[in-house]
């Protein structure tokens, strides 16, 4: 007589796991004006508009490097956040100590800097050359903004950043910035990434799916 094996039974928590979307939200998602405007007319605004879209969704998560949610809490009013931020967007720091990432990464980041250094160098020789021949009173403020493309765009140029993408390695999620560095190492990583921009139409999408 055969005798049926018994059948393991499915956690309900490990499957509702499996179809959750985790999205790992940047500083830039509540104070860039071009990404903000989307919510509200300022960084308090959007905050208290995008909490009541995201508690409507379904089938999503949504996540906080303690570092970037501590940056976010100087551009809000302190006595307008409201109580339930804390419960929507979880503030979870990566594991940073039991982590492993490529070595090739470690490769590409040495020599991406040492390039931006020679060209800030390049960037600083040619604005003395410039103001040795014919000066003008913008010049300073045209070699920082200069200087500044040189040596931070489109790269990890913070602690801040370096936690949203380990936290976004971490849990399989989806990256929302604005930042094209944090972008360019989402995709060194194979980490999934949206523009900040597009969270709004995104979030209605999973409202409108619930």
């Amino acid at each position: 007589m055969n005798r049926k094996s018994p059948s393991k039974k499915t956690d309900p928590r490990s499957t509702r796991e499996e179809f959750l979307q985790r999205f790992i939200l940047d500083t830039s998602v509540f104070t860039n004006p071009e990404v903000y405007s989307a919510f509200g007319k300022n960084p308090t605004e959007s905050l208290k508009k995008f909490l009541d879209m995201a508690g409507k969704a379904r089938g999503a998560e949504f996540f906080m490097p303690p570092s970037i949610y501590k940056e976010l809490t100087h551009f809000i009013e302190p006595s307008a956040i409201p109580a339930k931020l804390q419960i929507i967007i979880q503030r979870k720091a990566p594991k940073k100590y039991e982590m492993t990432v490529p070595a090739f990464l470690l490769y590409e980041l040495i020599d991406d800097v040492r390039k931006r250094v020679d060209k800030g160098l390049r960037v600083a020789e040619e604005m003395v050359e410039k103001v040795r021949k014919a000066p003008h009173p913008e010049d300073m403020t045209r070699l920082r903004r200069k200087y500044r493309e040189a040596l931070r765009e489109g790269i990890i140029d913070s602690k801040e950043d370096v936690e949203l993408v380990l936290l976004g390695l971490e849990l399989n999620g989806v990256i929302v910035t604005a930042d094209k560095g944090i972008m360019t190492w989402a995709e060194k990583l194979g980490i999934r990434w949206i523009e900040a921009e597009r969270l709004k139409d995104t979030v209605e999408a999973l409202i409108n799916k619930g």
